[in-house]
């Protein structure tokens, strides 16, 4: 990866807008990253409370259990990928 120099005499940015860049470049689409894993974590989690509604009530088990583990299973994925995620961003603010 190319190491960033200091910011340009001669730029039109200001140093806010030339920070957000500099973290941009770094880690591009970070946050597009973390609204997926909000948005397929929170789609999982509501699977996983209507097929738990639906093992509770006794509805056709058989094929609830293994729908409910994948929902189970996707929530924890993504719970996985965004704290992944957040350690990254933290280890970079450290090395600066």
């Amino acid at each position: 990866m190319p190491q960033f120099s200091d910011r340009p005499v001669n730029s039109k940015l200001t140093p806010q807008q030339y920070a957000r860049m500099r973290a941009e470049a770094e880690a591009p689409y970070r946050i597009l990253r973390q609204l997926i894993y909000l948005a397929f974590g929170a789609s999982g989690l509501i699977g996983g409370l209507i097929f738990f509604g639906k093992l509770l009530g006794g509805q056709d088990v058989g094929s609830t259990l293994p729908n409910l583990a994948l929902q189970i299973g996707v929530v924890v994925l993504m719970v996985f990928l965004f704290r992944w995620e957040q350690r990254t961003k933290n280890q970079r603010s450290q090395d600066k």
